[in-house]
């Protein structure tokens, strides 16, 4: 089987909304919760990503923050306000206070960073608790949502392939098999044959 052989599976923006929605602040494993929740919606983050990120990785200054991704391949990101604001709140009020320098704390002993199987499952927690059907659960289908949704609005597959952190542009245009005018964009006609 070809990976990319298949349809990407994802949310529709507005079960994807209501997922975030779903999201509680009133404890402080629900902070930790909603601020995965906004990283993995947002930017589309890899569980990996989110799990491995630092203290040291934000730049508030500048509003951005760094990631290691595929390959150990270091990239900066955006920080948009409402992940920020949500970061804020997770670092200032309810992060344990632990000598571990991970962003995110596991919620039992022990206190140390997450792992990304922590992560996915607070994706697929998240997505069940918001009442959606989705077509897989775990972190990977917000990612595929935040791509689709991108190119739906407009987006070029090179800016959500920058976004993505793909090496390819083949693999960024894996998402535009969902919106058949994009695949018109990427598709060429049969040898000697007239375009459909």
């Amino acid at each position: 089987r070809w990976r990319l052989s298949t349809l990407p599976k994802y949310l529709p923006p507005e079960e994807l909304k209501r997922v975030i929605e779903a999201c509680e602040d009133s404890t402080e494993l629900d902070v930790r919760n909603k601020t995965i929740i906004l990283l993995l919606a947002r930017l589309g983050l890899r569980a990996g990503e989110v799990a491995g990120l630092k203290i040291d990785d934000i730049n508030w200054q500048n509003g951005t923050f760094k990631i290691m991704g595929k390959n150990r391949r270091e990239t900066n990101m955006p920080l948009p306000q409402d992940v920020g604001d949500a970061l804020h709140q997770y670092l200032s009020v309810a992060r344990p206070d632990v000598g571990s320098d991970s962003i995110f704390i596991r919620a039992c002993a022990p206190r140390e960073g997450i792992t990304r199987e922590i992560v996915s499952d607070v994706a697929a927690k998240a997505i069940r608790k918001a009442n959606v059907v989705a077509p897989s659960y775990g972190a990977h289908v917000l990612r595929h949502s935040v791509a689709t949704s991108l190119l739906r609005q407009g987006s070029s597959l090179q800016v959500v392939g920058e976004l993505l952190r793909h090496e390819s542009v083949e693999t960024t245009a894996h998402y535009a098999k969902v919106d058949t005018t994009l695949l018109q964009l990427v598709t060429k006609p049969w040898p000697g044959e007239e375009s459909c």
